[in-house]
């Protein structure tokens, strides 16, 4: 087990997405979680760029971690969205986008969200996962190595 395994549900998997943008790639985020989690879209996409004002959560290498506290939430919760074509999201090494986790955490839990984003950024620096995930069609086999990842 690691620290992802209930983070993620086979519905917060979307892979193909064709946003072209990152307003549109969070409205499509915000569906997610609004049809699996009951949050409100327009809240999601709110608490996600109110992060995002304070500097790009991308990366590099083509990935990002959106994130935000979102006010009433009882548990983390995240969404796995790969796009069919990359996006401009100031990454710091200049590369368009393509795979984005969203991660969502109660107002008050900091220790947990910043131990779950360091989870997500060691997944993302592993070029094999990366690679894995940026090429997956499968949504269960997405799940499946989120699910079995292991930093060791």
């Amino acid at each position: 087990m690691n620290a992802l395994t209930d983070l993620f549900t086979l519905d917060r998997i979307a892979l193909n997405n064709p946003s072209k943008n990152r307003a549109e790639a969070f409205a499509a985020v915000g569906e997610l979680f609004s049809k699996e989690a009951g949050l409100e879209s327009d809240a999601v996409i709110g608490f996600l760029n109110a992060r995002e004002d304070l500097g790009s959560t991308a990366l590099g290498a083509g990935v990002a971690i959106p994130h935000g506290r979102v006010k009433g939430l009882k548990h983390p919760i995240a969404a796995f969205l790969k796009l069919k074509v990359p996006i401009e999201f100031a990454a710091p090494d200049g590369e368009d986008v393509s795979v984005l986790i969203f991660l969502l955490v109660p107002e008050k839990a900091t220790q947990q969200h910043l131990e779950i984003l360091s989870s997500i950024a060691q997944l993302l620096s592993d070029q094999d996962v990366r690679k894995s995930l940026a090429s997956e069609n499968s949504p269960e086999k997405v799940y499946r190595l989120l699910q079995t990842w292991s930093s060791v």
